[in-house]
């Protein structure tokens, strides 16, 4: 049986396309920097338990976490139930850690007849004996209200 690495050489930047990708994506240390001055939609700590075959905390994980703290500002402006129609974007640009404590901010950056998009950036804060706050993803989802048969409505007017 051949390794995870002879199977998934391609990963590896054997390959111009692969290396070119590679080489736009890869993780480069990232200042230091400061959380926002602001309570973020959701905090959470991440545990053992939502981490991959490496170690590290699974990407899909904190897709979730994204969407969770996207649809927060999006409810609320609707007045009730959205769906997430299309994530727009979403770079993850530096990986999460067990134990790491990771903030998420969520800003509605446009709002259509019935759509809500919403720009989501997430810090963790890591190593309590040497503290440090590094951004770790940006992302972009777009969401639409529904009413009680989940049909898109028109979101209501700010009052």
């Amino acid at each position: 049986m051949q390794g995870i690495n002879a199977r998934h050489s391609r990963f590896r930047g054997n390959d111009g396309k692969s290396q070119e990708i590679l080489e736009r994506y890869a993780v480069t240390e990232q200042p230091i920097v400061t959380l926002p001055n602001r309570e973020p939609t959701i905090r959470v700590a991440a545990m053992p338990s939502d981490a991959n075959y490496t170690g590290d905390i699974f990407g899909g994980w904190l897709m979730g976490q994204v969407d969770i703290a996207g649809s927060i500002p999006a409810v609320n402006r609707a007045k009730g139930r959205v769906a997430t129609v299309a994530v727009n974007s979403f770079v993850f640009k530096q990986p999460l850690f067990v134990g790491d404590i990771v903030s998420f901010y969520a800003d509605i950056i446009k709002i259509g007849n019935t759509s809500i998009t919403v720009d989501v950036e997430v810090y963790v804060q890591r190593n309590p004996a040497k503290p440090e706050c590094v951004k770790v993803t940006e992302a972009t989802l777009t969401y639409v209200a529904v009413d009680e048969n989940r049909k898109p409505r028109v979101v209501p007017p700010e009052k």
